[in-house]
């Protein structure tokens, strides 16, 4: 249904929520980040708010998962030390969150150590494969148990360095009396690894160490591709609380201006922004007139007038005129702030979304176990031969290891991912395409996204060539946003700007001169009496008595913007355009485009309540947008997507970014993305039907080290050509 009302407004068109009127020195809760470097999967999460939801003193806690981190609020009384020893109860490594070095080091660090891991995994299980393919050529006797021993003094160190993360997140589940992913694994290498000793010192036929190198390898590449997929998202929270200005200029007795870090500010003190200056705090204008850029904030096309008693948002940039601004919100009260706070909720609740992977992983780490054991207790009760029985519980461990399941979803998000960037989409999250592959509902964002987010002058050839060179001459003097597109358009258009003498800007309004004894203005239609009427218009008053006119502007599309908004309408899919534009133009783009549901001059928290609205009748919707204030959306969204040109905070709370100017794209991506679902939904059913074929082999005892070795490699390679087909 077309909306049209305006919401009820809040401190400021940019605010999530209003600004207390005063502040409450004494502190009611303590806020906490703790770092979770062990926690790999939605299990973790759940285990983790749990155990510390029941802790005393704990209101929330909320853990996110591409950051790898939990976030709490408790009494004050609570420290983060006596958190620690609960959640090392429970199985997870913490330590108080030092964000500054967690920025500059963990994401670097981690990626080349699992690529290291990789490599050595690599280089070793091709050595030791050549020592086998000499034993399964025929070499017997001494020559055979030589070449056992070389393959076990390389393949003990080798997995025992390579494979430590599995070691150490297995260790962490087994200690507090639970099972995950990497139990098996780490059962399989040890036992593997263990056996073949065994064998080898009585001079046994078969050994398995080239299976464990070569499993340790396909694992690794797995969790590395894994890693690579996540490796660029970060918090858009922390994105928003760097937008703050770090320092700002206080006025005291006798006008004297002094620079203040912002966190000594207090409510009542009076700042002076400068010209191209941003807002440090909340507040209301108390002296000056001038122009607000409220577009990363709202969405709003135009400069917004402001003059005292407007209030304003931390975030804003003031244009043309200084302005001294009294504070009412300071800090974490500010609206920007409570943004940052948005998004992070709005984050940790995106996180909890199973993945295909973890979905089919919950049964396996017990299945494994209990055909493992069946298959040893089996054959120890009709042979009673220790060696045997332990040898063949083995070879089921190693045959039915997760490699294809760990390398089922990497390899074909690495391959759609890859598709993707040449099309001009690069995938951030990894969980992404899974999402997108089930949208059934597009939100989009109108200015910077749809449209260029810059006004274009569509109405030069009624003006003649003195008006236009007396408001070029105007134009030029200003650095308005219709200004400057008026001064592109008359250059553009061969027109040279007239002689105006005694040229100022006066804030807020416009600019004057004189030009042949006559006053001549370029601005707002209030300033020059002009009747604005619905369009963006620069008015000029040429002050030869005739009436001002006026110069229309509108808001250009950007490329394949309505040939996105057919395909996805063809598709079968329900598109919805919401604004903080206002209601005109938001009405006027929807008209073009054919968008039949749209929402003007929204609020940041109008966006994401709709989506999440929308989320809760059980729709799936990817979000588009571009904005600060598109951001709490964005996150709150199934998925979401945002154009490179955004501001920074939108491209990180966003799973894809948009490389180019071109949308036309979009379309296509969840087209892909539903090819990629059902190729991981085929890789699963490849490592299904491979263990239902391989596994009575190794429980009736018949696989040997060669048919370990080729299984395993077999299963792999078939799951990653699986997923090239994408390409």
């Amino acid at each position: 249904m077309t909306a049209q009302m305006r919401p009820a407004m809040a401190v400021c068109p940019g605010c999530v929520a209003a600004p207390s009127e005063a502040v409450d020195t004494t502190p009611t809760e303590a806020r906490m980040a703790l770092s979770l470097p062990t926690i790999h999967c939605q299990a973790c999460i759940s285990k983790v708010e749990r155990g510390l939801n029941a802790h005393p003193g704990i209101h929330s806690a909320r853990v996110n998962l591409t950051l790898k981190r939990a976030l709490i609020e408790a009494d004050p009384e609570v420290r983060a030390d006596d958190l620690i020893p609960v959640l090392e109860g429970l199985g997870f490594e913490a330590h108080e969150l030092d964000l500054a070095t967690l920025a500059a080091t963990q994401s670097d660090r981690a990626g080349r150590d699992l690529l290291m891991r990789l490599a050595v995994a690599g280089f070793a299980s091709m050595n030791v494969m050549l020592l086998s393919i000499s034993v399964w050529s025929g070499a017997s006797d001494a020559t055979r148990d030589m070449f056992h021993w070389i393959s076990a003094a390389i393949a003990f160190p080798a997995v025992i360095f390579a494979g430590k993360p599995f070691f150490i997140n297995a260790w962490s589940a087994l200690r507090v009396g639970r099972l995950n992913m990497d139990v098996p694994i780490v059962l399989a290498l040890a036992l593997a690894l263990i056996t073949s000793l065994w064998e080898t010192s009585l001079s046994g036929e078969h050994a398995y160490f080239d299976a464990a190198l070569t499993l340790t390898f396909f694992l690794l590449a797995g969790r590395y591709l894994d890693y690579r997929t996540r490796a660029v998202a970060r918090s858009a929270a922390e994105e928003l609380a760097a937008l703050e200005v770090p320092r700002a200029i206080r006025m005291e007795e006798g006008d004297r201006e002094v620079e203040v870090a912002v966190s000594e500010l207090a409510i009542g003190d009076l700042i002076l922004v400068r010209p191209g200056g941003r807002m440090p705090v909340d507040g209301v204008i108390a002296t000056g007139q001038s122009e607000l850029d409220r577009s990363l904030l709202t969405g709003e096309t135009l400069p917004v007038f402001a003059e005292p008693g407007t209030q304003v948002s931390a975030g804003e940039v003031n244009l043309t005129g200084p302005l001294v601004v009294r504070a009412e919100a300071v800090g974490e009260d500010t609206s920007l702030h409570r943004m940052a706070d948005l998004v992070a909720i709005a984050e940790s609740g995106r996180s909890r979304y199973t993945s295909l992977a973890d979905s089919a992983a919950k049964l396996y780490a017990p299945g494994v176990h209990i055909l493992s054991a069946l298959a040893f207790i089996g054959w120890y009760l009709y042979t009673y031969d220790l060696r045997m029985a332990l040898n063949i519980a083995a070879a089921v461990l190693i045959i039915t290891c997760p490699c294809a399941l760990g390398l089922a979803v990497p390899a074909v998000t690495t391959a759609a991912s890859g598709r993707l960037f040449k099309k001009g989409m690069l995938i951030k999250h990894s969980t992404a395409l899974e999402r997108l592959a089930g949208v059934d509902t597009v939100v989009f964002d109108k200015t910077g996204t749809l449209t260029a987010g810059t006004p274009q002058l569509e109405n030069l050839g009624a003006f003649s060539r003195a008006e236009l060179a007396i408001a070029l001459a105007l134009a030029e003097g200003s650095s308005h946003p219709l200004s400057r597109s008026l001064t592109a358009a008359a250059r553009a258009a061969g027109i040279a700007p007239a002689e105006v003498t005694e040229l100022q800007e006066r804030p807020g309004f416009g600019t004057e001169g004189q030009y042949q004894g006559h006053t001549v203005r370029l601005g707002r239609a209030a300033w020059l009496g002009a009747d604005q009427g619905s369009q963006t218009a620069a008015w000029l008053d040429t002050g030869d008595g005739t009436a001002p006119r006026g110069f229309l502007f509108h808001d250009a599309l950007r490329p394949g913007a309505a040939e996105a908004v057919a395909q996805l309408h063809a598709a079968g899919k329900e598109v919805l355009l919401i604004s903080g534009d206002t209601t005109a133009a938001v009405e006027d783009l929807a008209h073009r485009l054919g968008i039949q549901k749209w929402l003007a001059e929204a609020l940041p928290q109008d966006k994401a309540a709709r989506v999440q609205a929308l989320s809760e009748q059980g729709r799936k919707v990817l979000m588009v947008g571009d904005g600060l204030n598109d951001t709490a959306a964005l996150t709150a969204a199934h998925v979401s997507i945002s154009p490179a040109s955004a501001l920074d905070a939108a491209r990180v709370a966003s799973d894809i970014v948009l490389l180019g100017q071109d949308l036309e794209p979009i379309a296509e991506a969840c087209v892909v993305a539903s090819k990629a679902t059902k190729r991981i939904r085929e890789n699963f059913r490849i490592a299904t039907l491979y263990n239902v074929i391989a596994v009575p082999l190794a429980i009736a005892g018949f696989a040997t080290p060669l048919i370990a070795a080729l299984a395993m490699s077999s299963s792999s390679i078939t799951v990653s050509l699986n997923a090239l087909r994408l390409k």
